[in-house]
């Protein structure tokens, strides 16, 4: 899989029931069409693609080009596993605002329910892959959505989306577990900027990228060590070190040339270092899964380790490492093209037609069910079509 990004506006407004309705059947009916046909962990594999994923929602209806077909194609897979179970082929848990803090709760649940064994394994991996695009990379766009989709054998794959309040874009976070070598060290499958063109004025400020810290750079590894090192110190110097940064300029201070003491709350990083120091971590994936150890606790010890142990962060863009230069453009055409199946919500390129929309659930929802009771007459047409458009394309 190549790893790219796009650049794609936000826009406001839900799916109408009837539409969500539909929505939530026919990703059911794709879904099983794919697992029967190549299994489930392709369908973990096309998730953790933004482009398949962006085609995919273009085609059960959504904007075609909106952040918004994040939080509406994962809630309609989620009702899809709900409404059929194990039939469906995968399981989903999470999704926006507070129900993606129930993640690990749901994972569980699942994990009783169709005795998965290595339950705890899957929440971890729902854990700290939240973590990292939350505390690890802070690129100004806070996680509100968080949806993890994993097999009863142990594949997973995480789709997690943050917002930049300042700029309302958003960005789009994939994992693949399969692909996974390191929690803290290059692991996104892909990120997806969901945003308006920067040549509009409204990219993000060099101060902004300035602030930019990417701990899980592969050229940031000698700072994750360094800040591991900086908890083995003794609390109090460390503390001692940070009193002096709120005194002072810093290497990566903002305009005003100073951190101030709202930026670091020291009473609380005092607690959390103490907390750090007393359970020992021995590398920087257990110290970023510590409890209390958010962006502002990073933040400092990347800093306190750069100062101590002359060992630089990172302040790369961690989209932009996946950057494939003359893609955006003809990727966007290509996802394009599937608003062109049913329609779209907000009417581009047409409204949609739900007398096409319901045919070609009904098609596909019988031809799955006539795949699985042994009569695959319809698949094999299906089959056949995709191979057709593929060499005329």
């Amino acid at each position: 899989m190549k790893r790219r990004t796009a650049q794609l506006p936000l826009h406001s407004g839900k799916a109408p029931p009837w539409l969500f309705q539909r929505m939530t059947q026919l990703a059911g009916a794709v879904t099983m069409a794919i697992v029967d046909e190549f299994g489930p962990q392709e369908m973990l594999r096309r998730l953790a693609d933004p482009w398949w994923f962006q085609a995919f929602g273009c085609v059960l209806g959504f904007d075609w080009h909106s952040s918004g077909v994040t939080t509406v194609t994962c809630g309609a897979l989620k009702e899809a596993a709900k409404r059929l179970g194990p039939d469906l082929g995968i399981l989903v848990a999470g999704g926006k605002g507070g129900v993606s803090r129930k993640t690990p709760q749901e994972i569980a649940a699942a994990a009783d329910r169709y005795a998965i064994s290595g339950g705890e394994r899957l929440i971890y991996a729902s854990r700290m892959s939240a973590k990292v695009d939350s505390a690890a990379v802070q690129d100004g766009f806070g996680l509100y959505h968080h949806a993890f989709f994993f097999t009863p054998q142990g594949p997973w794959c995480v789709v997690q989306q943050g917002m930049n309040e300042q700029t309302g874009w958003a960005r789009r976070y994939h994992w693949l577990g399969e692909t996974l070598d390191d929690f803290v060290c290059e692991p996104h499958a892909a990120i997806q900027n969901l945003s308006g063109d920067e040549s509009d004025g409204t990219a993000p400020s060099p101060a902004h990228r300035q602030l930019l810290l990417n701990m899980v750079a592969r050229e940031a590894d000698a700072n994750r060590r360094a800040s591991v090192a900086v908890t083995q110190e003794s609390p109090d110097r460390l503390l001692q070190e940070v009193e002096i940064l709120t005194e002072g300029p810093t290497l990566f201070a903002p305009q005003r040339h100073r951190v101030l003491p709202a930026d670091v709350n020291l009473p609380r990083l005092r607690k959390i270092v103490t907390d750090m120091h007393e359970q020992h971590p021995q590398d920087f994936e257990s110290l970023l899964g510590l409890r209390g150890v958010g962006p502002a606790a990073v933040r400092s010890l990347s800093l306190l380790a750069e100062i101590i142990f002359s060992a630089p962060p990172s302040h790369r863009d961690p989209a932009a490492a996946v950057n494939v230069s003359g893609e955006e453009s003809s990727g966007t055409r290509r996802w394009a093209d599937y608003a062109y199946a049913h329609g779209g919500k907000d009417g581009t390129p047409f409204p949609v037609n739900r007398e096409t929309y319901d045919r070609n659930l009904a098609v596909l929802t019988d031809a799955v069910r006539k795949a699985r009771l042994g009569e695959n007459a319809k698949f094999d047409a299906l089959r056949r079509l995709g191979r057709l458009e593929s060499e005329l394309r």
